[in-house]
């Protein structure tokens, strides 16, 4: 799990930190990229390793459907179209029976295969989700480091002195989005494989807030804030069932520290834990 909701928020990051785009959608992209890749391995019988980058592809279009609007709206207007969209998509999967067969979910997704060899332990599959999360690692981390990227970092400081340099901001937003999409749609795909069933409860809003609070904490703008906010915002839980806390009530627990974290990073560290942008 800390392998996906690192891709999660390695490319929420390239949102968030790098274009300064507060988005609150992302799960709708990790929710399509899931339901495309198990809707073509159930349905027609492709494999993982081919059904994975034709959800990509999906998804990457999809993305669209937010990049288009972003172009003229930022602030707390784009904050409201992501929003739109991810209940747009929510209720989709929902309501979709024929589809997706809506809160019935799609069980027996069968595990990753590659040349005959089935990913169908922990150990096994956790060395996939891994190879999955270096190679994102990598190529954010590649995309960070180029004029891609240090234009995306002068869009979020300041649209206009951008465009006044000659750079089609509209385009740069577009292709992160893209970008961002795409790779969430992987996380997607590797958590339908790992848990074997997908339902619409597992990409709503509420995800969408969890993966914006790993950024928030572990701090955005370089490659390094993700990594510290996933790793600690998946063990903090399992770290809780040491304190003996009783299970009618962990979750709720589990809440209040989490907003409670966030208070306190915002008075006192607005760009998070490894962070380099600030929140303002």
């Amino acid at each position: 799990m800390i392998c996906i909701y690192l891709i999660l928020s390695l490319s929420l990051n390239l949102l968030v930190g790098y274009t300064g785009l507060l988005s609150l959608c992302h799960a709708a992209f990790y929710g399509i990229g899931a339901y495309a890749s198990t809707l073509l391995i159930t349905k027609f019988g492709l494999n993982f390793f081919l059904a994975l980058p034709a959800g990509v592809g999906i998804t990457m279009i999809l993305s669209l459907l937010v990049a288009y609007p972003s172009l003229r709206l930022k602030g707390d207007y784009f904050i409201l179209t992501a929003f739109g969209f991810q209940i747009i998509v929510f209720s989709v999967l929902y309501n979709w029976v024929g589809l997706t067969r809506g809160p019935y979910g799609i069980p027996g997704i069968p595990k990753p295969s590659l040349l005959g060899f089935e990913f169908d332990s922990l150990p096994l599959f956790l060395l996939l989700s891994a190879v999955f999360a270096l190679l994102v690692f990598f190529v954010l981390y590649r995309i960070s480091a180029s004029p891609f990227g240090r234009v995306l970092k002068a869009i979020r400081e300041d649209e206009l002195v951008a465009s006044a340099l000659g750079k089609n901001v509209a385009n740069f937003k577009i292709w992160a989005f893209m970008i961002a999409g795409g790779i969430a749609a992987i996380a997607g795909s590797l958590y339908a494989g790992y848990v074997t069933y997908i339902d619409p409860t597992s990409f709503t809003l509420d995800e969408s807030i969890f993966i914006l609070a790993i950024i928030l904490v572990g701090g955005s703008g370089n490659i390094r804030g993700p990594i510290v906010g996933t790793i600690f915002m998946i063990i903090l839980p399992e770290a809780l069932r040491f304190l003996g806390i009783p299970d009618t009530i962990a979750p709720n627990v589990r809440q209040m520290i989490y907003g409670a974290l966030l208070v306190f990073l915002m008075f006192f560290r607005a760009q998070g834990i490894a962070g380099e942008y600030k929140f303002e």
